[in-house]
């Protein structure tokens, strides 16, 4: 079953239409990069997938079940975890509250395999997030999604302000994810991150899709294209 899929998703702010007629579906095992340049309505879609734009026309299906109705939270329970571009942690709380807020079990356990590739977050568990660098917070938004364990996890431009060497393990753990079944659309504009992890992309401008295609035919050069003009 295809965890998320979407068909003629348009929407936008009051009046003004950002995302017209955008339509996509990602895979178990497999992850969707949408790029593309600033304003182009790349985060105006995730909201619209998820529920915190309503669609005007289209439909959203997660895990099969039409969502267009459901609430950002219902799409939740039915297998979506969302790391945000914006206010992506909690910013009064510690570090380990940042975690364990929305988890089952309340342990800090669950995330020692995080620890072995973001050591900085074990040693700030005590630490207000709001203290935090924006790539140290973007660690963490990214850290506490991925412990959801959910079918797809959506995550908004992930790798903003964080360095290479924590971009790259980054990818390993989604790339560990894709192995065992779980899918991801990752909106993203640092291309040389979206190799290390896509199996397709959708090419976004002016609210529409411009260019889709698999990892293997899709060129570099045609992405580069488009997020010059």
């Amino acid at each position: 079953m295809t965890p998320l899929a979407f068909r003629g998703v348009t929407g936008g702010y009051g009046s003004l239409t950002v995302v017209e007629d955008v339509s996509g579906q990602v895979a178990p095992g497999e992850v969707l990069c949408v790029v593309g340049r600033n304003g182009v309505g790349k985060s105006t879609l995730l909201k619209l997938l998820l529920g915190y734009l309503p669609c005007r026309t289209g439909d959203v299906l997660i895990g099969g079940h039409a969502a267009n109705a459901l609430s950002p939270e219902a799409r939740r329970m039915l297998g979506v975890a969302y790391c945000p571009q914006e206010r992506p942690v909690f910013d009064e709380l510690s570090v380990a509250d940042n975690l364990t807020l929305m988890a089952n079990d309340a342990s800090i356990e669950l995330y020692r395999g995080f620890f072995d590739h973001f050591p900085i977050l074990e040693r700030r568990l005590a630490q207000r997030a709001g203290t935090l660098s924006g790539g140290e917070k973007k660690m963490l938004s990214f850290t506490r999604g991925l412990a959801e364990t959910q079918p797809v996890t959506v995550l908004d431009e992930p790798s903003e302000g964080m360095q290479w060497e924590n971009i790259v393990r980054m990818a390993s753990l989604i790339n560990a994810r894709k192995a065992v079944g779980s899918a991801f659309v990752v909106v993203e504009q640092n291309l040389s991150f979206a190799e290390l992890i896509a199996d397709s992309y959708m090419v976004m401008d002016h609210g529409s899709v411009v260019l889709t295609g698999t990892r293997k035919n899709v060129l570099r050069s045609d992405i580069v294209a488009h997020l010059q003009v």
